[in-house]
């Protein structure tokens, strides 16, 4: 059961949630807060599922691993948001299909996964939530399959960095970081970024990638909005 302060974290996390009076007693009730650090390896593979974690700061990144050693990552799990793969275990009764590790420090609520699969049917609210989320992850990993196999990788790469780049255009990742989150490997993203430097559009340090002509990295198509 979640104290006073914890509550009330909750709730300014997970506002929604808050606002139903039936669904918020035995969402404080059933939940229990735990803290994470940077690097945990959250799940594996054919784990089984058992709890659901409401994060409520921090960020932990859901990924594949193929049998070369490749990793591509599925999506991000930050503030506000609950994995939806652990959610579709939960209610299936089936091992979880990816890994999952705590990119940095994580807060979460973690709720039994007999309360999960009970509110689907009870709690409206939290089906209405689940269904959502739901929906909202399967746009996305549809969306990281459609650029996997039909974007150029340089274009796609072009666009990550742009959208990472902070206020002095500066992607503070390395090339295999940046590897991972397309799904390729760190050699091809070094080729790249290579020719990115030769053609005076980055510098490259270590750790550090340097946007030096935004307008000439952008792919064609893609507007400022879109970052």
């Amino acid at each position: 059961m979640l104290n006073k302060q914890q509550a009330e974290r909750l709730a300014a996390t997970f506002p929604d949630l808050q606002n139903d009076p039936r669904l918020w007693p035995e969402l404080v009730a059933g939940a229990q807060l735990v803290e994470m650090p940077a690097g945990l390896h959250i799940c594996a593979e054919r784990d089984a599922c058992h709890q659901l974690a409401l994060v409520l700061s921090g960020t932990a990144r859901v990924y594949k691993l193929a049998e070369s050693g490749r990793e591509i990552t599925l999506y991000r799990v930050s503030a506000g948001e609950c994995c939806i793969l652990t959610a579709s275990c939960i209610l299936s009764g089936r091992p979880f299909p990816a890994f999952a590790v705590s990119e940095s420090p994580v807060a979460a609520a973690l709720l039994p996964a007999s309360q999960v699969t009970a509110w689907m049917t009870s709690q409206p609210a939290w089906r209405d939530y689940v269904w959502d989320l739901l929906a909202t992850r399967l746009a996305d990993v549809i969306s990281l399959v459609e650029e996997v196999a039909f974007r150029r990788l340089d274009e796609r790469l072009a666009e990550y960095l742009l959208g990472k780049a902070n206020d002095r255009q500066e992607v503070h990742a390395t090339h295999q970081q940046a590897a991972t989150d397309l799904g390729t490997s760190r050699e091809v993203v070094s080729r790249i970024l290579k020719d990115f430097e030769a053609r005076g559009l980055v510098t490259l340090g270590r750790g550090l990638i340097a946007v030096r002509d935004a307008e000439a990295l952008r792919p064609p198509g893609l507007s400022r909005d879109a970052l």
